[in-house]
């Protein structure tokens, strides 16, 4: 078969593949939830699609392949706050509250939460698939005692049973928020399991195989200090303003917009009926003052109860922060008294050759006078003087050695060598 013809078949077979691929797959189990996996035919060239999972309020979920301008029909976000949920970006962990939607960027759990779906990415990753599952078991409790009394929660905004719980999006935030605190803990102790045994180890004997592995546990801690740092950090920015916590409450306020078109209608059927400004302008203005005052007093309500919820895993952040403070300061401690053992090692190396010196000059002593008196020079005393040759070493012996002593005597009044 000739080259040309080679390529054709390939050419072919790859168009029927990607026939196949463009039809929609049934619908198939995985992992608990209902998967579809759903292409867009009217995609921009260039956009970069993604598995997302939508759960709905009864806990179902659906996985689409969506790219950012299929999620922004969907959605009405704009496209810069997708680009905090991209994965290919190094975007901190961000709690950002819009108009109709929350966008959640927590460590691996990104997702778009509004008033009735939650939109997950990569739900089949390992890490994000026991979130699915915990969303899917804690979405379905959080409209158990709403959906009798929606028509009427819908009317009207006063007396309703559904500002005794939290609404839909606080679920939400809750479970992403407990996932995410749990995981940063549960990784916490896994660290501490290994950091603590291998400190003592490398306090015990100090070689290069424990300060490896000790090194490679402080970079991994000093990682994870960062992760935790930035939820921490995002928690208290929401924790101290009030505003913020209040873009987070969809509920409220997709409640207060459709309040305030039924007003803006009631004004207006008021102007066709009757003619009289000021009765117009003064019924409006009561509208306006009561809508004002309920919300006021509301979002206080809504702003409080968030903010019990936040504060709550502000607590457990801050004790898995406390937990990585003090494993730091045990590794500091360690890594002071491996430095404290090694000036000790050095001290003694610095006796040894204050000691090794100081045999040395008296050696080189003895070896002068032995080198005089080895001189092959004619000596009138060389004759008959053999009884010389003893007190010569002798002398010279006991001369190095008062030498020694005093070079030694004189480095410990110095302080130079230990008592």
């Amino acid at each position: 078969m000739s080259c040309k013809s080679a390529a054709t078949l390939t050419l072919i077979s790859l168009m029927h593949t990607r026939r196949r691929r463009r039809r929609d797959l049934p619908m198939e189990k995985d992992g608990g939830f209902d998967v579809e996996i759903t292409q867009m035919s009217s995609k921009k060239k260039g956009a970069v699609s993604r598995n997302w999972i939508v759960l709905d309020r009864s806990g179902g979920g659906v996985v689409m392949d969506l790219d950012k301008y299929d999620i922004m029909r969907r959605v009405p976000i704009n496209a810069r706050d997708l680009r905090i949920l991209d994965p290919l970006l190094s975007y901190p962990s961000a709690i950002l509250g819009r108009e109709k939607a929350i966008v959640l960027n927590l460590e691996h759990i990104k997702a778009i939460i509004t008033t009735n779906e939650v939109l997950l990415r990569d739900p089949l990753d390992d890490n994000v698939m026991p979130v699915v599952e915990e969303f899917q078991r804690r979405l379905p409790m959080a409209i158990e005692g709403e959906d009798e009394e929606l028509p009427e929660s819908r009317s009207s905004i006063v007396g309703t049973d559904e500002e005794t719980d939290f609404p839909f999006e606080f679920r939400a935030l809750e479970v992403a928020l407990e996932a995410i605190c749990s995981s940063l803990d549960a990784q916490t102790r896994e660290l501490e399991v290994a950091a603590y045994p291998a400190l003592d180890e490398l306090t015990a004997k100090t070689s290069s195989r424990n300060l490896d592995r000790v090194r490679k546990m402080k970079s991994a801690m000093t990682r994870l200090t960062s992760r935790v740092q930035k939820v921490r950090d995002e928690l208290e920015q929401l924790l101290d303003d009030d505003d913020d916590m209040a873009d987070l409450y969809l509920s409220r306020k997709a409640t207060m917009s459709d309040l305030g078109s039924s007003d803006y209608e009631h004004t207006k059927w008021q102007l066709a009926a009757d003619d009289e400004s000021l009765y117009i302008s003064s019924k409006t203005s009561q509208t306006s003052s009561r809508t004002t005052a309920l919300t006021s007093s509301q979002e206080e309500d809504s702003v409080e109860k968030l903010e019990m919820l936040l504060e709550a895993y502000f607590v457990q952040i801050e004790s898995t922060m406390n937990k990585l403070t003090t494993l730091r300061e045990y590794i500091d401690d360690t890594e002071d008294y491996i430095n404290i053992q090694l000036d000790n090692h050095r001290n003694q190396l610095i006796q040894l050759e204050l000691f090794l010196s100081s045999g040395t000059v008296c050696l080189s002593v003895y070896s002068f006078v032995a080198a005089v008196f080895g001189m092959n020079i004619p000596y009138p005393w060389r004759k008959d003087h053999g009884y010389l040759f003893k007190w010569v070493v002798m002398l010279t012996a006991l001369a190095c050695g008062s030498l020694f002593l005093s070079i030694i005597s004189y480095a410990k009044h110095k302080g130079l060598v230990g008592s």
